[in-house]
């Protein structure tokens, strides 16, 4: 349901209610005229040059989409294997795509072509067409949660692969599928933050005066120790009681 605040506080409410979804989506096909809107969003949104660089592919056939989750459920088991202790035990509670569970994917692609050869504001910054894509992906997510839908960004996968997949020319970049439907509920707290993967930041923690501060630097890998100490802690106490 579209939120009935002022127009202010229902662009910041949409901003906070936006989830990653999963386990969520309720199977129903995503209505055309709101399919429509959803996509004009996303096309609306800024780019280097105005290249608009991006191209939207609907996939809706199950063949495809069970094919793509086997290889996302064969990525999961890669990155489980490098998981030790906690870690591996949060993770496994963790689901990393809805494929099946919604009716329509929506994978956004990168053609770093369009609007060559000069694309204005992109010499210095390659990037640049890019972090374009990701506008028009932000904008998508925004759409579709102003209509009350759901997104999940599936990133488990090789991007030569969804590339063969939907026959994407090589110069192409598969930039995320974005699984899109209906939703029973969008979740209060994000999933990664209920199972105790990795919890927000507060706002203090990344905003910065003038300069990026050194403390900064080292806050971020004393984060990054302590994960790593209480990962292999675990791993440590399990082997010695494995051995009593």
């Amino acid at each position: 349901m579209v939120s009935r605040l002022p127009p202010g506080e229902a662009f910041y409410d949409v901003l906070h209610r936006r989830r990653d979804v999963r386990a969520e989506f309720t199977g129903e096909p995503v209505d055309d005229a709101v399919l429509h809107r959803i996509l004009a969003a996303a096309h609306a949104a800024p780019s280097v040059g105005m290249s608009q660089p991006w191209d939207f592919v609907l996939v809706r056939d199950l063949a495809t989409r069970q094919r793509f989750r086997d290889h996302v459920l064969a990525e999961r088991a890669v990155f489980a294997d490098e998981l030790t202790g906690e870690r591996a035990e949060t993770f496994s509670r963790i689901k990393v795509e809805g494929i099946l569970e919604s009716t329509l994917s929506v994978v956004v692609a990168y053609d770093p072509e369009r609007g060559s050869p000069a694309v204005l504001g992109r010499h210095a910054i390659a990037d640049a067409g890019l972090y374009s894509v990701c506008l028009a992906i932000q904008n998508l997510w925004l759409a579709a949660t102003a209509e009350g839908l759901g997104v999940g960004w599936v990133s488990f996968y090789r991007e030569p692969f969804l590339r063969d997949l939907l026959g994407m020319p090589d110069r192409v970049r598969p930039v995320a599928w974005l699984c899109l439907g209906p939703v029973t509920r969008l979740a209060e707290v994000p999933d990664l933050e209920r199972h105790g993967w990795r919890d927000r930041l507060p706002l203090e923690a990344v905003v910065h005066a003038e300069r990026y501060p050194e403390e900064a630097d080292a806050a971020t890998r004393r984060i990054a120790s302590a994960e790593r100490s209480t990962s292999a802690s675990v791993v440590d106490q399990f082997d010695t009681d494995t051995r009593r």
